[in-house]
Order: C-alpha cells, then sequence, then structure tokens
C-alpha cells in the first residue's frame, strides 16, 4: 500500500504542476516592469501577475497572466508567451478563421423593437449609437439624413440607439427617453423627433435654465405626437415618468461592444467612430454590400461636402 500512496502522490505532483506554477518574486518584478514601460501604466494602477500555466499554443513557452485593475470596477486581464528560460515574454493575438468577427459584433446588438428607416430586412444595417446633446451627433445626422439616405434606403436599414454622455450633456438622456416614448406607438414619429432635435441643439442649449431645456423637449416630443396621431394620454405619463431603464441598457450594451464616444456607427458590425466624412461612409456601405452581394448605388460626380469632424 505505501508504494501504491507513493505513486499517487508523485502523480498528484506531476498534475498539480500541469495546473500552474507560483511565479518566482523576481520574475513577477521584471514581467510587471516590462508591462508597465510597454503600456504607459501609470504608478496608481494595479498590476497583478497570475501564475504560470503551461501553453497550448505554443511549444517551448508557457503562458501567464496579468490582470490591470484601474481601481473604477473596470479590470482587464491580458496573457503572455513566457520562455522556458524566462527570458523572453510575448503576446500573440490569436484569431479564430472559423468566426466572421464583424457577425459577432452584431449578435450583441438588440435592435428588437427599435424604429428603422430604409429598406426592410436589409442585408446592410447601419445601427448609429447616438447622443442628442452631442454636435458630432449632430453632424453627423445631417450627413446621413437626408444625403447617405437618399443614396442608400432603398437597400440598407438605419437604427438608431441610445449612448447619451450623461456626464458631459445634462439633458441628453432626458431626449433619449422622450424620443423612446414616441418609439413605443410611432416609428416615424420617433424619426421626426431625432430630426428636429439635432437640428434644434442651439436653440435647447439656449434656454436660460436646465428645467427650461427639460420643458422644451418635451413640448418637441408633444408636437410630433400630435402631427402623428398618437396617444397623447399615454405619450404624456410616459415623458412625466422618465424611466431610463431601456436607454441604460442601450449604453450598457455598447460600452460591452467598446463604445466609448458618439457617434460610433456600426455598418453590418464594422466599426466607424465620430463624424466622418460622406467619402468615408460610403465606402463602408458600398464594400458592406458588396460583401452582401447586393448592388452598389451610383454617386453623384461631383464630391460631395465632408461632414466636420
Amino acid at each position: 500500500m505505501s508504494t501504491i500512496r507513493r505513486s499517487f502522490l508523485f502523480l498528484l505532483l506531476i498534475c498539480l504542476g500541469c495546473v500552474g506554477q507560483s511565479m518566482p518574486p523576481d520574475l513577477a518584478r521584471k514581467v510587471e516592469r516590462q508591462v508597465r514601460a510597454y503600456y504607459t501604466i501609470p504608478a496608481e494602477v494595479k498590476v497583478t501577475v497570475g501564475t504560470i500555466t503551461p501553453s497550448t499554443d505554443m511549444p517551448g513557452y508557457d503562458t501567464v497572466a496579468v490582470n490591470i485593475d484601474s481601481g473604477d470596477g473596470k479590470q482587464k486581464e491580458y496573457k503572455f508567451l513566457l520562455s522556458k528560460d524566462r527570458n523572453t515574454m510575448l503576446r500573440v493575438t490569436k484569431f479564430d478563421l472559423t468566426k466572421d468577427p464583424y457577425g459577432e459584433i452584431m449578435s450583441k446588438i438588440d435592435v428588437t423593437g427599435r424604429p428603422s428607416r430604409g429598406a426592410r430586412s436589409a442585408k446592410v444595417v447601419v445601427v448609429n449609437y447616438d447622443d442628442f446633446e452631442c454636435p458630432f451627433c449632430s453632424r453627423m445626422h445631417e450627413t446621413l439624413f437626408p444625403g447617405i439616405f437618399k443614396e442608400y434606403g432603398d437597400r440598407v436599414t438605419f437604427i438608431y440607439k441610445d449612448y447619451p454622455l450623461a456626464e458631459i450633456h445634462p439633458w441628453a438622456v432626458h431626449a433619449a427617453v422622450d424620443a423612446n416614448c414616441l418609439a413605443t406607438q410611432n416609428p416615424e414619429a420617433y424619426w421626426d423627433f431625432a430630426d428636429s432635435v439635432h437640428a434644434a441643439k442651439k436653440e435647447i442649449d439656449s434656454e436660460r435654465t436646465a428645467g427650461s431645456r427639460l420643458e422644451l423637449l418635451d413640448r418637441m416630443a408633444t408636437v410630433q405626437g400630435q402631427r402623428h396621431n398618437v396617444d397623447a394620454t399615454k405619450l404624456q405619463a410616459c415623458v412625466k415618468t422618465q424611466n431610463e431603464d431601456a436607454v441604460r441598457a442601450s449604453m450598457k450594451e455598447a460600452d460591452a461592444i467598446g463604445v466609448s464616444a458618439t457617434p460610433t456607427l456600426f455598418i453590418n458590425g464594422r466599426k466607424i467612430d465620430g463624424a466622418v466624412s460622406v467619402g468615408e461612409i460610403r465606402a463602408a456601405l458600398d464594400s458592406a454590400l458588396r460583401d452582401a452581394g447586393q448592388p452598389v448605388p451610383e454617386h453623384p460626380s461631383a464630391g460631395a461636402v465632408p461632414a466636420s469632424k
């Protein structure tokens, strides 16, 4: 029995060695210094070097995980390859060619119930994470509607989702809620409200108090409700309640797919940041249409004026 026990302990030690090895303190310091220097990580950000485990991808290398904690609740873990002699560390990006990266992103965007403009069930979908108070979003909106929409509306679906930067735009969340109150009853009322708010940003900002800005937004929502014959009682109740759940859910979703500013477009999953030029949007739309096996529209011969950045 003693021989069996010794054999069992020997095998157990081997298995434990396969699972992970503790990182020697001097090596951990070297790894941390390299990571801090390469990624320019401030001293107040915590960097934790994990255990060493065998690499399943690269013979002759082990794997070590490094956790970066900025202290704001956001942590990121990076994995590095560590040579057996402990003199070299690599970071290799692995791509799974069996998956479509753009398709993966689009699968994480929930457009259920969102108002849309353009072709129904189109093979190219443009999702714009929008902030009603953002001046660059207003420029992007002006670029998309009516210009781009006139060129592509018969073969592309346009959808807006909410990403108000509440920290710097105090009335953006309220505007998004008002827009969604209209959307639940009439998609066209939503779009007309979006058109009017983006066009009237300066007028809204010129109101003397924060309260008067919100009142103006509510009046604009009421006007669109009347134009589209929505249920006035339901609309007013929704506007008064100011339920932010849907807006916050959209913001959380955007964070998860890498949105950090507005406007941010996803054209069939391909990300476009900022109020870019008309030409850049056309190029991305044309590429998406070709990828989807769809015809590309003819463009004006004269160059259109790009949206301001």
